[in-house]
């Protein structure tokens, strides 16, 4: 068989060239040159472009009413959290990447869901790290049933396809994605052309055979999915596995989901038989002190359509050296020095002599502004030695004119809270529960400006 002649194309500007250099020579780019299938000789394709002329034929145009919407079937992966965050379940014809830190759990994920699926489909594990002895141990080590767990140590992606097409699996998973090359291609398994090239096979045949794929992929030392960024374009969903891989706690978030909500949040432990699901993630997140602590507040949060009580804790020392150190895990450091900043101006509390530390229990990573609040009372907390009450929750943002403003689902994070204990609540004044509504068991207090909050801290 001939082999298939490459080229390398410029990223900046699409010229071509026959050979790589550092230097592209149209645009003058450096290192812009990655390896790609030459397209074929124009009196070999069938669909050659000659104009509005040509001798393609035309597609099929149709109304969007003409579609059939109910053709999306979902399965459920015998996993809850896992359905909650693909939107409900998994879509056939599906392509879904999953990527995190090495050991987070992706294969362990991944080898759980393919036992339980492989009961009633039939599925295929391709593996290009792992030899079939490592797979098979892990297995018995997390006690799954190996009868009907299908294999193939395998990472040229043609035969891939070629042994996926005789055994016509319903779910297929392939780990990872940075072993597999193609044969078109001249580069090593991983470069980013390889990485492109095989992806696009592998979608093209989960999309005509309604096969749901999962692929692994690799990150790098900054966190984002090894590769071209063209990869998380072709996919379906991106997963992100987030936590500690030495400790026990694993989140699985997904970024981008074309069949279902995005942020939506799976929250997993990491046992001695493999991850099993947390049905109530705020009782991790939590930790109740014995005696008030300074420095400590509870607030609720919501990722996708899951309220979290999440306790955000706040250290404040004094400086001893010119520049005050301003550091957060879990949060956006740069929100926190604007934090300081408004309550300096609307409070007057200057901390630009003190070292200020946030954390967020527990590992959880909080994108939304609800957290405004609940960082501002845990820093002036600690700053002041003045503990809050074990009962109180706190969540509103917080703008720059010293106003508390509202956040999304107000009342469902008062009904998450009381469901946990709370007694009592500062939230912004355009949360309260409407129509003289209010949550049972919970004293609610609106508020409107920092100043009112400052008060009795």
């Amino acid at each position: 068989m001939t082999k298939a002649r490459t080229v390398y194309v410029c990223t900046e500007c699409g010229a071509q060239a026959s050979k790589w250099s550092g230097q592209c020579g149209d645009c003058g780019a450096w290192n812009t040159l990655q390896e790609a299938p030459a397209a074929p000789p124009a009196g070999k394709s069938g669909a050659r472009f000659t104009g509005y002329t040509g001798s393609a034929t035309a597609g099929e145009v149709r109304t969007l009413s003409e579609v059939d919407a109910s053709a999306e079937i979902r399965q459920s992966c015998g996993n809850g959290e896992l359905d909650r965050v693909l939107g409900g379940g998994l879509v056939h014809g599906s392509v879904t990447l999953i990527g995190g830190d090495p050991g987070i759990g992706k294969s362990t994920l991944l080898l759980q869901v393919q036992a339980v699926l492989a009961e009633r489909d039939r599925t295929l594990y391709v593996s290009g790290e792992e030899s079939p002895q490592q797979i098979s141990l892990r297995a018995q080590r997390l006690q799954l049933s190996r009868d009907r767990l299908r294999l193939l140590p395998e990472i040229n992606v043609e035969r891939v396809l070629a042994t996926a097409e005789v055994e016509q699996p319903r779910v297929m998973v392939i780990d990872s994605i940075q072993t597999v090359y193609t044969e078109r291609l001249q580069s090593a398994p991983g470069s980013v052309a390889q990485v492109r090239e095989s992806a696009a096979q592998l979608v093209r045949y989960a999309k005509a055979t309604g096969t749901a794929l999962f692929l692994v992929g690799h990150v790098t030392k900054e966190g984002a999915i090894a590769g071209p960024r063209v990869l998380e374009h072709m996919v379906d969903t991106v997963l992100y596995f987030e936590g500690d891989p030495s400790g026990r706690l694993r989140v699985l978030r997904a970024v981008k989901n074309r069949y279902g909500p995005v942020n939506e949040l799976g929250v997993f432990a990491m046992t001695e038989h493999g991850l099993k699901e947390v049905s109530n993630p705020s009782a991790i997140f939590l930790s109740r002190h014995e005696t008030p602590v300074a420095g400590s507040v509870v607030m609720v949060t919501r990722e996708g359509t899951r309220p979290l009580l999440v306790e955000i804790q706040a250290l404040v020392d004094d400086c001893h050296g010119g520049n005050p150190r301003r550091v957060t895990l879990g949060l956006e450091q740069n929100r926190l020095a604007m934090l300081l900043a408004v309550l300096h101006r609307h409070g007057g509390v200057a901390m630009y002599d003190q070292d200020v530390y946030v954390n967020a229990v527990g590992g959880v990573r909080i994108n939304e502004t609800a957290a405004d609040l609940a960082v501002l009372l845990a820093a002036l907390s600690s700053f002041r030695d003045r503990p809050l009450p074990t009962d109180l929750v706190v969540f509103g943002e917080v703008g720059l004119a010293g106003e508390i403003r509202p956040v999304p689902n107000g009342e469902e994070r008062l009904r998450e809270a009381a469901k946990h204990g709370f007694k009592q609540a500062i939230v912004p004044r355009a949360n309260l529960p409407r129509r003289g509504g209010r949550v049972e068991g919970l004293d609610v207090r609106g508020v409107s400006r920092l100043a009112e909050v400052m008060g009795g801290i």
